[in-house]
């Protein structure tokens, strides 16, 4: 399995973004009024796995007073990991496309006024939970032994 990257995220990020401008502007007009903390779950997501990040990552290092990581634990927040990044691309797309109709319009409309701090802050928290996916894919990978060089050719 290949760890996802953000040049892999890039175009999912971008085709969401165009698909959500192009829903939004045709019906924004029948949409309700966005909750300002409409996004803050994905920022909850984004700590919780930023922390799973740091704990998994003193495990599989052995630092003293940790327990070692069983293998299927570590390929589950890998694939926690993968799928929170492809989320959190697809929901920064929603977010950017719906700012990408309300910024133009700021001081037009009053209620795209009203939605525009709802709108950044899901972006943000969104970009906070793609952010912490890559983190914990990185910190679930195990630690290279530089002193046998058998281990340094076996990923090639």
């Amino acid at each position: 399995m290949k760890p996802t990257g953000w040049r892999e995220l890039l175009p999912t990020f971008a085709v969401v973004t165009v698909v959500a401008y192009l829903i939004t502007r045709i019906s924004y007009g029948v949409l309700p009024p966005l909750p300002l903390f409409a996004g803050i779950t994905l920022l909850l997501l984004a700590i919780i796995e930023t922390i799973l990040g740091y704990s998994l990552k003193a495990r599989i290092e052995q630092r003293p007073g940790t327990q070692p990581v069983q293998p299927l634990v570590a390929a589950r927040a890998v694939a926690l990991a993968k799928a929170s990044a492809v989320a959190g691309a697809l929901m920064a797309g929603v977010w950017a496309g719906l700012l990408g109709y309300l910024l133009p319009r700021y001081g037009q409309l009053a209620a795209a006024a009203d939605d525009t701090p709802a709108a950044v802050l899901g972006l943000v928290c969104a970009l906070a939970l793609v952010a912490a996916a890559l983190w914990l894919q990185h910190c679930c990978r195990a630690p290279t032994d530089s002193d046998d060089p058998d281990r340094e050719h076996q990923g090639r």
